[in-house]
C-alpha cells in the first residue's frame, strides 16, 4: 500500500522515548507515522500532513493536550484524538472525552493495550471515511459523474479524494491522457468545504507561449499591442478557491520559475505591473508524463516538482481494470440514450474488453457515443463498433489476475451480476445508492435485478446456488 494510502498517526510527547515507542506500535500495524514534541509543532505540521489518528500527552510544554484536543478537532473534525495521562491526571482525561477525544491511557502503559486502543481507532476513521465515501458517491453533482468503478485501484483514488476534498494541499494528478484526470480534480474541489469558491481549468499544453504569462497573471492596460484595458488573470480569477494546471508538464522553463514564485509568494505581477497582487489558491497540478523523469533530465524544475507534488494521486490506465468496463458502458448508455434500454452483445462485450484503449476513458465513451448514434437503438453488437476495436486481436498485454480470472472463468452475463453483487453488499441494499455506484439509473438497475433474479437485498455472500445457477443461463 502506498504511504498516501495508509493510515496516518501523529504523535505528540515532550519525552522522545515515548515517541519513539508510540510509533513503533503505529509502524508495527502498518501505519505511516510522525512526530512531534509539542503541541505547536503538531499544529504546524496538519495542513502538509493530515493525521488520521493523534495520540498526545496530557501534559505538553506549553499547551495541553487537551487545548491541542480543542484545536484538532475545529480544524479536522473527523481525526479521532487519544489522550495519553499519568495516574494523577485521570479526572482531566475524562474531561478531555467530553471535548471529543476517542479515550485516554494512563502511562506507563502496556504495549498490546497501546496497540488494541490504536486499531479500535483506526477502525473508527475507516469506517467513517467508507461511509462518507459511499454517501458522497450518491450527492456528487452531475458533472462529476464519470469516476465510475469498483476495480481496486479505482476505489482507492476515489478514497483518495475523499481524504483530499476538505484540505488546501497541493495535488498532483497523474495517469494518461483520457483517464479522467480533471474529473478527480473537480471531484476534489466540488465535494469538499471550497465547492462555493471559484474553480478555474488551465490546459498549460494550448496557451500560446507569447500570451501564457498574461492570461495566468493578468496584464495592465497599455502593456502590450491590444492591451486597450486592464485584465486580472487566471490565478486572480481563482482567488480563494481552485486552480488546476492541466498538463503543468507543457509549461516550458521560463514560465516554469514564475509559476513557482507565484506559489512560494503567494502573489502574482501583471504583465506591465509594477505592483503585485495577493492570491490564495489551492494550486492541483495534473501531467500525463513522468515529472521525476522531466526533472532529473532538466527539463522540468525540481523545485516545482516538490512544491507541487505534496500528493499523488495516480489515475490507472482502463486496460489496467477491464472489469470496470461493463459498468462504464452502461453509464455512457444511460448518458447517450436515456430510458432506451439499448443492450450490448456478449460478442461486442468481448471485443471490449478485449481492446487495449490507449485513449482510456474517453474513447470508450467516445466508442459508445459513436454506436448509439449509428446503431438501431435496440442492441449494440460487434459491426456498431469501431473498425480498431472489431479487428483488434486479444490483448498480448497481460491482464491483472483479477481481470484475467473474470474474463477465462466467468462469463461476461456472470462478470455483471457478480459486480451488481458486489456493489449492493457495499451499499448494504440501498437500490439508489447502488445504481448511482454503478453509474446507472435506477430503471437500468431494476432491469439487471430482474433479469439476473438478485433479490433487493441481495449481497455476494447471501446469493443462494439456485440464484447462481439461474444467473449462469
Amino acid at each position: 500500500m502506498s504511504d498516501e494510502l495508509k493510515t496516518r498517526l501523529l504523535v505528540v510527547d515532550d519525552e522522545q522515548s515515548i515517541r519513539r515507542l508510540c510509533m513503533t506500535i503505529g509502524n508495527s500495524l502498518g501505519f505511516a507515522c510522525v512526530e512531534s514534541e509539542s503541541a505547536e509543532a503538531a499544529l504546524g505540521r496538519l495542513d502538509a500532513d493530515i493525521p488520521d489518528l493523534v495520540l498526545t500527552d496530557l501534559k505538553l510544554p506549553t499547551q495541553s493536550g487537551v487545548e491541542l484536543l480543542r484545536q484538532i478537532k475545529s480544524l479536522l473534525p473527523r481525526t479521532e484524538v487519544a489522550i495519553m495521562t499519568g495516574h494523577g491526571s485521570i479526572e482531566s482525561a475524562v474531561d478531555a472525552m467530553k471535548l471529543g477525544a476517542y479515550d485516554y491511557i494512563e502511562k506507563p502503559f502496556r504495549v498490546e493495550k497501546m496497540r488494541l486502543l490504536l486499531q479500535r481507532m483506526a477502525e473508527k476513521v475507516r469506517l467513517v471515511t467508507e461511509n462518507a465515501f459511499l454517501r458522497e458517491r450518491v450527492s456528487t453533482e452531475e458533472n462529476l459523474d464519470g469516476i465510475i468503478g469498483t476495480s481496486a485501484n479505482i476505489q482507492d483514488v476515489l478514497r483518495m479524494i475523499s481524504r483530499l476534498k476538505d484540505t488546501r494541499t497541493p495535488v498532483l494528478i497523474s495517469g494518461e491522457s483520457g483517464t479522467g484526470k480533471e474529473l478527480v480534480a473537480r471531484a476534489i474541489h466540488f465535494r469538499g468545504t471550497m465547492a462555493q469558491t471559484p474553480f478555474v481549468a488551465v490546459d498549460c499544453g494550448s496557451l500560446v507561449p507569447t500570451l501564457m504569462e498574461s492570461e495566468l497573471f493578468g496584464y495592465e492596460k497599455g502593456a502590450f499591442t491590444g492591451a486597450i484595458k486592464t485584465k486580472a488573470g487566471l490565478f486572480q480569477a481563482a482567488n480563494g478557491g481552485t486552480i488546476f494546471l492541466d498538463e503543468i508538464g507543457e509549461l516550458p522553463q521560463e514560465m516554469q520559475a514564475k509559476l513557482l514564485r507565484v506559489l512560494q509568494e503567494k502573489e502574482v505581477r501583471p504583465v506591465g505591473s509594477n505592483d503585485h497582487v495577493t492570491v490564495d489558491v489551492r494550486v492541483i497540478a495534473a501531467t500525463n508524463r513522468d515529472l521525476e523523469a522531466a526533472y532529473r533530465d532538466g527539463t522540468f524544475r525540481k523545485d516545482l516538482y516538490f512544491r507541487l507534488n505534496v500528493v499523488t494521486v495516480h489515475l490507472p490506465a482502463l486496460r489496467e481494470r477491464r472489469s470496470d468496463i461493463p459498468m462504464l458502458v452502461h453509464h455512457f448508455l444511460d448518458r447517450y440514450a436515456p430510458g432506451a434500454n439499448i443492450q450490448v452483445t456478449s460478442a461486442a462485450m468481448k471485443s471490449l474488453l478485449h481492446y487495449d484503449w490507449p485513449g482510456n476513458v474517453r474513447e470508450l465513451e467516445n466508442c459508445v457515443a459513436r454506436a448509439v448514434t449509428l446503431g438501431d437503438h435496440q442492441t449494440i453488437d460487434v459491426n456498431d463498433l469501431p473498425p480498431a476495436i472489431r479487428t483488434e486481436q486479444p490483448s498480448a498485454a497481460p491482464l491483472s489476475p483479477q481481470d484475467s480470472a473474470s474474463l477465462s472463468t466467468t462469463a461476461l452475463a456472470e462478470m455483471e451480476r457478480m459486480t451488481i453483487l458486489r456493489v449492493f453488499e457495499q451499499a448494504n441494499g440501498d437500490k439508489a445508492l447502488a445504481g448511482k455506484m454503478l453509474g446507472i439509473s435506477r430503471a437500468t438497475l431494476y432491469r439487471k435485478l430482474k433479469r439476473y433474479n438478485i433479490p433487493a437485498k441481495a449481497t455476494s455472500s447471501a446469493a443462494t446456488p439456485e440464484q447462481q445457477r439461474a444467473a449462469s443461463h
